[in-house]
């Protein structure tokens, strides 16, 4: 019993932690992957999720190589988009820009 816990609890901070990695330039999907496969050690749905994650992420990656090059463009506009907005929330945006003098009020993050 309590190996399986540890495994719940190990392989879901892993997956959480690939999950908040995907749209940042890394291995995000790979942590994912990677928590789904500890999960799947032990818990029957999630090797029916890593089956299942893995066919809808090839799919994607397939889909988006057939694409014209503005929709490639497009996709990755808005993955930077994402990346932006999160970093302006955790107050990222603020911090360098202070380090070159720049002290706009819009650039500091809501939170802090």
């Amino acid at each position: 019993m309590f190996y399986r816990v540890g495994i719940a609890v190990v392989g879901g901070l892993v997956l959480l932690a690939g999950i908040l990695m995907i749209p940042y330039p890394g291995p995000g999907w790979l942590v994912v992957f990677a928590g789904l496969a500890i999960l799947a050690t032990e818990f029957a749905w999630a090797h029916r999720l890593l089956g299942h994650a893995r066919a809808r992420y090839d799919a994607w990656t397939d889909w988006l190589a057939r694409q014209h090059w503005s929709v490639k463009l497009l996709v990755l506009a808005g993955t930077g988009a994402i990346v932006l907005v999160t970093l302006w929330l955790l107050g990222t945006v603020g911090w360098v820009a202070g380090w070159f003098g720049i002290r706009w009020t819009w650039l500091q993050s809501p939170f802090g």
